[in-house]
């Protein structure tokens, strides 16, 4: 599993000032931590951190010489900066349920040639035990027709007794549908001119 160096971030320094430094601020909170934790990162470790995790992965996080089981709750990015803004830690207790999810990853799209692929959900909610948590769905879509739905209930995390999903059932993940692309006439565009 994935370890993060973290460091305690002194709530005096600004944190605009710290992304100047090189750092991304976060947070680790959880039940058995008295108050949230407020924390810096070095910033080529938390895009490091982006690039191998997705929001719900389970990594360790090293703060003070104390390793922390924990759950990478939230992301936050600056698009328009093109950098990791801050990120969100839960510490994980075991054997107690933790509330988290998992991203839907599409496999084979390019194999879907009749209709357009839509894809409906991008995450799926669920509860489950530390040891059983996942961070990701993958989906091959490469039978997919016009007309096929998948639903969450058709996923292999249904079926998967140590995990309780919040997400409804019925939820359609991913569709086929006609694409109505129609060129038009030669004739039509003479007639325009």
């Amino acid at each position: 599993m994935t370890t993060l160096k973290v460091q305690r971030r002194n709530m005096e320094t600004k944190a605009k000032e710290l992304r100047r430094q090189g750092y991304v601020t976060g947070n680790l909170f959880g039940k058995e931590i008295e108050a949230s934790i407020p924390l810096k990162i070095e910033k080529r470790d938390a895009e490091k951190i982006q690039k191998e995790c997705l929001k719900g992965s389970q990594l360790y996080l090293e703060l003070d010489g104390k390793q922390y089981d924990v759950l990478l709750k939230d992301i936050e990015y600056d698009s328009m900066k093109n950098q990791i803004v801050e990120l969100d830690f839960m510490a994980l207790v075991k054997g107690e349920k933790v509330h988290s999810v998992a991203e839907i990853v599409l496999h084979n799209k390019e194999k879907v040639v009749e209709g357009a692929l839509e894809q409906l959900l991008t995450e799926i909610s669920y509860k489950a035990l530390p040891e059983a948590l996942i961070d990701k769905i993958d989906v091959d879509c490469g039978n997919l027709r016009v007309g096929d739905t998948i639903k969450v209930s058709d996923l292999e995390i249904a079926s998967d007794k140590n995990i309780e999903i919040m997400t409804h059932l019925d939820a359609p993940v991913v569709s086929v549908i006609a694409s109505h692309n129609v060129l038009p006439d030669a004739e039509e565009e003479t007639e325009d001119k």
